[in-house]
């Protein structure tokens, strides 16, 4: 027998569960968001019956929360794993205690019906739009939305997908800068943002302090945001 899922999937959460498939031994499927990357974890649950407790990790893709459609294709074959996210594939072949995994239990997706029990690495919901979603050809999502037996719903849900509210601005050279005047007699700063670049090294934020004659300098360097703290 072979099983194939497939779905689209677009969020601004860098963490999260998509999908968790588990069988009546405990053997599961749980693939994840992990800081921004595609994660798919397969697991022999009975230690009873797999001592060894055997995992496999497969991780594809990176910045996969860009708020942009991104495409999953998991195809399962007797002990053969193809693992596809936007066209990069990972072909495993599972061998030994992998070929008796089982999975005829329960498939869920966008969180686990029993949080806790799946050693997943994030433990969130999924927090996002899906669209496309297919198990072996049947669309999940229309079966929802005709409320079909088959399968059920839990928590806050529509049936469509609202973009955020969002102005992003770009730098497109290193001269380029946004500036905003203080406020007179304040010393203090609330900042919050994001940011995307595949630079190490650049200046995120400064400020001069009215009071205290100093400020910050918040910055990257070598990949990592750094704060200075200065005094004049």
């Amino acid at each position: 027998l072979k099983d194939v899922i497939s779905l689209k999937f677009k969020t601004m959460q860098s963490d999260g569960i998509l999908l968790h498939r588990e069988g009546q031994n405990g053997d599961h499927i749980t693939m994840e968001l992990t800081k921004g990357k595609l994660s798919l974890l397969i697991n022999l649950g009975d230690t009873k019956t797999h001592p060894s407790n055997a995992q496999i990790n497969i991780t594809l893709g990176s910045l996969l929360d860009d708020q942009h459609w991104h495409s999953v294709l998991i195809e399962h074959f007797n002990n053969q794993v193809n693992f596809t996210v936007d066209k990069h594939t990972h072909h495993f072949h599972a061998k030994g205690e992998f070929s008796y995994l089982d999975l005829d239990y329960e498939l869920s997706f966008g969180g686990i019906p029993v949080p806790g029990k799946s050693g997943t690495l994030s433990q969130r919901n999924f927090n996002g739009c899906f669209e496309n979603i297919y198990y072996n050809g049947v669309n999940i999502i229309d079966l929802a939305r005709k409320h079909k037996s088959q399968i059920y719903t839990v928590g806050n849900m529509s049936f469509s997908c609202l973009e955020p509210q969002v102005v992003p601005v770009t730098f497109l050279s290193s001269s380029s800068f946004l500036a905003l005047p203080g406020t007179s007699g304040q010393d203090e700063v609330f900042v919050s943002f994001q940011f995307r670049t595949w630079n190490k090294e650049g200046l995120l934020l400064s400020s001069k302090l009215h009071q205290s004659s100093g400020g910050f300098v918040l910055y990257l360097s070598d990949g990592r945001v750094k704060i200075n703290l200065h005094k004049t």
